[in-house]
């Protein structure tokens, strides 16, 4: 089994109250051009013929006959048998239901098959592992990752790309998904794992930072839009410290509202956590507010100044959904599901809580 993984990352320089926008854009059922692709093989389906033959006694002048067939495309099985006497043979026919492609009857097959996973920034390298022990187990399904802020995510699947499973780093964006363009397959939604924001700098930097309330004391700031959920994340805590004022929405404050409220400090405005996380470890930006998770591997590169307190951001809960794919064979919507009830599985809470993810989740 051969699993290629490509992480992209983007610097973008610090300037004062800077945008870059973070919307995909594209149409029909292409895949996301320009969003970070990983991939990883894994395994579904089976394809074959069973036959079975029942004859008569010495006797009997017919000899009966049943051919049972079952095709991984979905078409049901067809018998045919006659005669006087029968000892008949039987077939069982395994159903597979998702993304529209109910009632469709498949059998176990080899052939392979592929599925889009559309998983949040933060997500990028523990589901390398989490695709890498399935495809131990599931060597003939081949796992595309397709990895953005949520946001942008949603935008490109409510655009028509191609997308079986999405996972999320907000219950904003999955409930957009279930409750306003019904693409979600029903019974399929989890809530996976939990997650917390930090104000991190470099070892070195020597701020006079401490946390996110005076954090308008960095020399400049890595920030999200507020359409990634860090960024809106971030936004939130920030109403409730005061630094902004009260809101419905606090993700509409723009990247030049919040550098006014914070007393004009430059602020880089990046379209994923990852590129956010990219402007400080590369010195570009002196702070920046990221996830806890995504310091794994900083360790020696970071320090963290504050993980902010879930009363002033609520809970970070990532989760995870079955896409509506009408485009999808019933292996692949097969093998969607099962790669969505091995994301809830004991076993990759445990990759999960080594990336410094909580999964103590309802």
């Amino acid at each position: 089994m051969a699993i290629v993984f490509t992480v992209v990352m983007v610097l973008t320089a610090c300037g004062t109250a800077s945008q870059t926008g973070g919307a995909g854009q594209g149409s029909g059922s292409e895949k996301a051009d320009g969003a970070n692709q990983e991939v990883s093989e894994s395994v579904e389906g089976k394809e074959g013929d069973q036959k079975a033959k029942a004859g008569g006694s010495a006797d009997t002048a017919g000899s009966e006959q049943a051919l049972a067939q079952t095709e991984s495309s979905g078409n049901k099985g067809s018998e045919a048998g006659a005669g006087d006497k029968e000892t008949g043979s039987e077939q069982t026919l395994a159903q597979t239901e998702s993304s529209g492609n109910k009632g469709s009857e498949v059998e176990t097959s080899d052939e392979e098959t592929e599925i889009q996973v559309f998983i949040a920034a933060s997500l990028n390298r523990v589901m390398q592992e989490v695709a890498k022990a399935y495809g131990e187990k599931h060597p003939n399904v081949n796992i595309v990752f397709n990895a953005d802020s949520s946001g942008t995510l949603l935008t490109q699947i409510e655009e028509g790309y191609e997308c079986d499973v999405f996972f999320s780093a907000a219950q904003k964006q999955m409930n957009t998904l279930e409750e306003k363009d019904k693409l979600l397959v029903e019974g399929t939604r989890h809530n996976v794992v939990n997650n917390q924001v930090v104000v991190v700098t470099q070892k070195d930097s020597y701020t006079a930072v401490t946390g996110l309330k005076d954090i308008g004391k960095a020399e400049s700031i890595a920030l999200a839009d507020g359409s990634v959920p860090v960024g809106r994340y971030t936004r939130v805590a920030m109403v409730a410290l005061g630094l902004l004022p009260e809101t419905e929405d606090a993700s509409s404050y723009t990247t030049e509202q919040v550098s006014e409220a914070l007393g004009g400090v430059e602020i880089s405005e990046q379209a994923n956590v990852s590129k956010v996380l990219a402007a400080v470890v590369e010195h570009s930006c002196q702070v920046g507010t990221t996830y806890y998770s995504d310091t794994y591997g900083y360790e020696d590169e970071l320090n963290i100044l504050e993980r902010v307190s879930y009363d002033l951001t609520g809970n970070v809960i990532y989760p995870i959904a079955q896409v509506v794919n009408k485009e999808a064979s019933p292996a692949q919507a097969a093998a969607a599901k099962d790669f969505v009830d091995f994301v809830i599985s004991d076993e990759a809470k445990e990759i999960f809580r080594s990336y410094y993810f909580d999964t103590d989740v309802d």
